[in-house]
C-alpha cells in the first residue's frame, strides 16, 4: 500500500494512504525511508490511525508507540498529531496543501472536542490553548485534553500553567518552545507515546538550544502495554490528568531549587 502510495505521489497525485499506525508505519518504514524520503518532496500522506496504546482490547502487536520516532527519523517528512475532530480536519487540509511527505497520526477512541468549528491551523505553529507563567505543558494528540483536565486542577492549587498543543511534531514550534522556556522556566511534556524518542525528546533538544529549563516528561516509559480497556490502560501506563499533575509538581520543585 504505502509502495503503491509513493508511485502514485510521484506520477504526480496528492496521495493518501490510511491503516493501522503499527502496520503503516512500522511494517512500512522502509518503503516509507527508500520511496518517500529518500526521493525529494514525494507527496505522499500518510495516516497512522489507532495509534498508542488507547487502541485498548486488540493489545500490544496492534499498538503503535514507536510511530513518532521514526517517521520523525525520515528526512523530509512533516508529522502531525492532532488533538481532536477539528484540528483532524484542518490538519488533514492542511496536509493535502502542503508539498512534500507527511504522517498524520490519529488514534481510536472518541476523545472531547477542544476547539470551535472554523479553527485554522497551520502546520509548524503550536496552539496556546490557555496561557500561564509557572509552567508550561507542552502536549499532543490524546494527552492535550488531559494536559487542559490537568491546568484547570493545577488553577485551583494557585499554579498557573500555559498549555501547548504541539499538534505539529515535526517541524516543530521551536520559537513557542523558546518562549515558554524562558517566560514559565519549567516545561512538562505530555504524549501517548514512548518517552524514548517522541514529542519529549525532541522539545527537550529545543529546550537545550534555546534556554535551558527543568523538564518532566508524561509518556510510556520503556514498555510495551498490554491488552485493556483504553481507560485502563492510559491509567495503568501513566497519561491521564493525574500523572501531568504530578510531573508539574516535580518540576516546579525543581524550578524553585535553580533559582
Amino acid at each position: 500500500m504505502v509502495g503503491v502510495a509513493a508511485g502514485l505521489a510521484v506520477a504526480g497525485k496528492i496521495a493518501f494512504a490510511a491503516s493501522f499506525a503499527a502496520f503503516a508505519v512500522n511494517k512500512g518504514f522502509e518503503q516509507l525511508r527508500v520511496l518517500a524520503a529518500y526521493p525529494p518532496e514525494v507527496n505522499l500522506k500518510l495516516v497512522g490511525t489507532h495509534a498508542g496504546i488507547s487502541i485498548g482490547e486488540d493489545g500490544p502487536s496492534q499498538m503503535s508507540v514507536e510511530d513518532i520516532a521514526l517517521s520523525c527519523s525520515l528526512p523530509g517528512f512533516t508529522v502531525i498529531s492532532p488533538a481532536d475532530e477539528v484540528s483532524t480536519g484542518a490538519l488533514v487540509r492542511a496536509a493535502a496543501a502542503h508539498r512534500g511527505p507527511v504522517y498524520i497520526r490519529v488514534g481510536r477512541p472518541k476523545v472531547p472536542v477542544i476547539y470551535q468549528p472554523g479553527r485554522r491551523f497551520q502546520i509548524g505553529q503550536a496552539v496556546e490553548v490557555v496561557g500561564g507563567t509557572d509552567l508550561t505543558i507542552i502536549a499532543t494528540g490524546l494527552l492535550l485534553s488531559e494536559a487542559i483536565r490537568a491546568w484547570e486542577q493545577l488553577r485551583t492549587e494557585g499554579i498557573s500553567a500555559r498549555v501547548l498543543d504541539m499538534h505539529t511534531i515535526k517541524p516543530l514550534d521551536v520559537g513557542a518552545i523558546a518562549r515558554a522556556a524562558a517566560e514559565t522556566g519549567a516545561i512538562v511534556t505530555a504524549e501517548e507515546h514512548l518517552v524514548e524518542g517522541g514529542l519529549g525528546v525532541r522539545v527537550a533538544q529545543a529546550v537545550v538550544e534555546s534556554h535551558p529549563c527543568p523538564m518532566e516528561f508524561v509518556g510510556i516509559r520503556n514498555t510495551y502495554a498490554e491488552s485493556g480497556t483504553p481507560g485502563e490502560l492510559c491509567e495503568k501506563y501513566g497519561l491521564v490528568a493525574r500523572d501531568v499533575i504530578a510531573a508539574a509538581h516535580r518540576v516546579l520543585q525543581r524550578k524553585k531549587h535553580a533559582l
